[in-house]
C-alpha cells in the first residue's frame, strides 16, 4: 500500500508539472508559483481515499492480471482527477461556511494574501480537471463518457450543496424542516456520488464497461455513500476527537444530522422542546443538553442497530450481482468503511 500511495504522489508531481506548463496560458514566473503553491497546499493533503480507490477498483476489475505502467498511470491519474474536485469543493465550501481549519491546518482563504483570491483558485482547480482528461485520455473510446461523467457528478454534488446550505440557512433555523428523507437527499447528492460513485464508476470505464450497464452499481454505491455519512454524522457527536482528527460542530451548525433526525423521530414533546431550544446554540452548556438528550434516547444503540441492517442489506445487494469482480470491488468498498472509528 505504501509503495502504491508513492507511486500516486509521483503522478501528482507529473500533472503538476504539466499544468504548470499548459501551453493555453503565458505563464509567469509570479502565476506559476502561485498556482503551484495553491496547488501542493490543496490537493495532496488528505487521506487520498477517493484517488486511491481508483487504482484499487480497477486492479479488481482486471482480476488479478498484472497491470502495465500506462495502466497505473491513467488510474492514478483519474484518481488525481478525484482529488482536485474535492480540493476544488473544500475551498469553496470553507469560504461559504466560514471555516478556521481543515486537515489541520488553515483554510486556504484564511492564509495570508490568499482572502477571496480563493474562489478563483476554487474555479481554477476544476479548470484543471477537463485538462488533465484532454492531456492523457483524449485518444481513448470512453473519453467523452469520462468528461460527461466529471460533469454530471460535479452537477449532482454541487446541488447537494445547495439543498444543504439552504437547509440551514441562518434566520430561518426551524427543526420541524429536518427529517430522514431531507437527510438522505443532501447526503445522497452531496457526498455519496462524488466519494463513491465515481471512483468506482472512473475505474469501470477504463475497464471498458459502459455505465448504462451499471446502473445497479451506482445504487448500492450511493448506499454505500449514505451509510458512510450516518457514521460521519455519529461521529461527530461520539467518535472521539483524537481518534477523528477533529472536535464535532454539528450540534453547533445546526446541521441535519442523522442523529438530530433520529432524535426528532423518537422523542416526546417535552424533548423536543428542550431540542428545539438548545440545537444550534454555540453555548458549551446548550450542546451538552442536546449530546444528554441524545444518550437519554439511547441513539447510541439505535446507531448499532442502523449500521447492522445497512451492512446487511449491502451485502446482499452485492452478492446477488452477477459479475465476482464487480462484487469484489463493492466489497473492498464496505469492508474500508464497515464499523470504523474515525
Amino acid at each position: 500500500m505504501a509503495d502504491l500511495k508513492s507511486t500516486f504522489l509521483e503522478v501528482y508531481s507529473a500533472l503538476k508539472r504539466e499544468l504548470l506548463e499548459d501551453p493555453a496560458f503565458e505563464w509567469t514566473p509570479e502565476s506559476r508559483q502561485w498556482v503551484d503553491r495553491m496547488l501542493d497546499y490543496n490537493v495532496p493533503g488528505g487521506k487520498l481515499n477517493r484517488g486511491l480507490s481508483v487504482i484499487d477498483s480497477y486492479k479488481l476489475l482486471k482480476e488479478g492480471m498484472e497491470l502495465t505502467e500506462e495502466e497505473i498511470f491513467l488510474a492514478s491519474a483519474l484518481g488525481w482527477c478525484i482529488e482536485w474536485l474535492q480540493a476544488y469543493f473544500l475551498v469553496l465550501d470553507d469560504i461559504m461556511d466560514s471555516s478556521h481549519t481543515r486537515r489541520g491546518q488553515p483554510c486556504w482563504f484564511r492564509v495570508p494574501k490568499v482572502g477571496l483570491i480563493a474562489v478563483n483558485d476554487g474555479i481554477l482547480l476544476r479548470n484543471h480537471i477537463p485538462r488533465i482528461l484532454k492531456n492523457h485520455f483524449k485518444g481513448k473510446a470512453y473519453y467523452v463518457d469520462l468528461v460527461d461523467l466529471f460533469n454530471e457528478v460535479e452537477f449532482q454534488t454541487a446541488c447537494g450543496q445547495m439543498i444543504d446550505l439552504i437547509t440551514t440557512l441562518e434566520g430561518e433555523k426551524e427543526l420541524s424542516k429536518y427529517n430522514l428523507s431531507v437527510h438522505r437527499r443532501i447526503v445522497q447528492y452531496k457526498t455519496a456520488y462524488y466519494s463513491f460513485y465515481l471512483p468506482v464508476a472512473c475505474a469501470l470505464l477504463m475497464a471498458g464497461e459502459n455505465l448504462d450497464n451499471h446502473v445497479v452499481v451506482k445504487n448500492i454505491l450511493v448506499e454505500m455513500g449514505t451509510y458512510f455519512q450516518v457514521q460521519d454524522d455519529y461521529l461527530d457527536c461520539f467518535g472521539d476527537p483524537e481518534t477523528i482528527g477533529k472536535i464535532g460542530t454539528d450540534i453547533e451548525d445546526f446541521k441535519c444530522s442523522w442523529l438530530v433526525v433520529k432524535a426528532l423521530e423518537l422523542c416526546t414533546e417535552e424533548q423536543k422542546k428542550l431540542l428545539y431550544d438548545n440545537y444550534g446554540k454555540t453555548n458549551p452548556a446548550n450542546v451538552a443538553k442536546v449530546k444528554a438528550l441524545y444518550n437519554e434516547l439511547n441513539l447510541q444503540a439505535e446507531f448499532a442497530e442502523y449500521e447492522r441492517k445497512s451492512y446487511e442489506k449491502l451485502i446482499t445487494s452485492i452478492e446477488a450481482h452477477p459479475s465476482k469482480a464487480v462484487q469484489a470491488v463493492l466489497k473492498s468498498f464496505l469492508a474500508k468503511i464497515y464499523k470504523r472509528q474515525k
